[in-house]
C-alpha cells in the first residue's frame, strides 16, 4: 500500500489550559483531495497551520512522505515548505500591492525567476481565473468572489505540490461558494496537487473531495468517503452534517 503523503501520528495541541488537539491522526493521501469538518473552532484551522509549520505540536509528529517535519534540517524544511500553498480564510491579501503583484509575490520570494518569466506565469494563471481586467487594481476594489480568484490565483502560481486551503468559501454566496468549489475540482483534476480543504460546505464540498475527516472533542471521530462519512452512525456526525443540534453540537 502507498505510504500516505501527509501523516498526522498522535497530534496534540494546547493553548494554555485550553486542549484543541488531544491526539489527532490521520493520513491524506498524494493527488487527493481530503476535507476536514467540524464545528467552528473546533481545531481545523490549527490543525491545517501544523502541516506547513506555521504551529508545532506539542506531542506527536507530522510525517511528508514518511519524514517527520520536526527532525528535518533548516534546509530541508525550506525545500519542503516550497512544494506547499496555503489559500487563508481571509485570503491575506496584501491591500498596498495590486492584483499582479499580490500574485507575483510567491514566485518574487520564493523562486529566482527573472522578472520576465514571473509576468509569464502571473499572465497564464490570471487568464485561466479570468483576472485579466483586474491586475492593475488593488484588493479594496475588487469583490468578495473576485478576491477569492486573486487568492486562488496566487496559491496556484507557483504550481505547488500540495495546497491548503483553510475554509475557501467564507463569506460568499451560495453561487460564487460553487464557483470556488468548481476552481478547486477543476484545477485539482488539471494540476494533479493534493489539497487538504478545511469546510463547513455541507453537503457541497463532498462533490469535490475523495475522503472526508470529522474533527470533534480534538480528534478525528469519523473518516472516509463521502458516502461513508453520510452513512456513519455515530449520532455526532449524522447531526452535524444533518445541521442538527444535539448534546454534542451546538448551534
Amino acid at each position: 500500500m502507498e505510504t500516505p503523503l501527509i501523516q498526522f501520528q498522535d497530534v496534540h495541541k494546547a493553548f494554555g489550559s485550553q486542549e484543541v488537539l488531544r491526539g489527532v491522526t490521520l493520513d491524506i493521501q498524494r493527488g487527493k483531495v481530503t476535507t476536514i469538518i467540524g464545528r467552528s473552532g473546533i481545531g481545523k484551522s490549527v490543525l491545517l497551520k501544523h502541516v506547513v509549520g506555521l504551529m508545532e505540536p506539542d506531542h506527536g509528529a507530522i510525517l511528508l512522505e514518511g519524514q517527520n517535519l520536526l527532525k528535518l534540517s533548516r534546509r530541508a524544511h525550506q525545500a519542503m515548505k516550497s512544494r506547499f500553498s496555503y489559500m487563508f480564510q481571509q485570503m491575506a491579501l496584501l491591500d498596498s500591492l495590486t492584483v499582479y503583484e499580490n500574485i507575483a509575490l510567491p514566485l518574487q520570494e520564493c523562486t529566482k525567476l527573472p522578472k520576465g518569466k514571473i509576468r509569464e506565469k502571473v499572465m497564464e494563471i490570471a487568464g485561466v481565473m479570468e483576472l485579466g481586467d483586474t491586475l492593475a487594481k488593488y484588493p479594496s476594489q475588487l469583490s468578495g468572489g473576485m478576491s477569492k480568484r486573486v487568492a486562488f490565483a496566487r496559491a496556484l502560481v507557483t504550481e505547488p505540490e500540495i495546497v491548503l486551503f483553510d475554509e475557501p468559501t467564507t463569506g460568499l454566496d451560495p453561487v460564487r461558494k460553487s464557483m470556488v468549489h468548481n476552481m478547486i475540482a477543476q484545477h485539482q483534476l488539471r494540476k494533479g496537487f493534493t489539497a487538504v480543504v478545511v469546510s463547513h460546505d455541507i453537503p457541497e464540498v463532498f462533490d469535490i473531495t475523495q475522503k472526508v475527516a470529522m474533527l470533534e472533542e480534538g480528534i478525528i471521530i469519523a473518516e472516509g468517503s463521502p458516502d461513508e462519512i453520510r452513512e456513519n452512525e455515530d449520532p455526532r456526525v449524522s447531526s452535524f452534517i444533518e445541521g442538527k443540534s444535539n448534546s454534542h453540537i451546538e448551534l
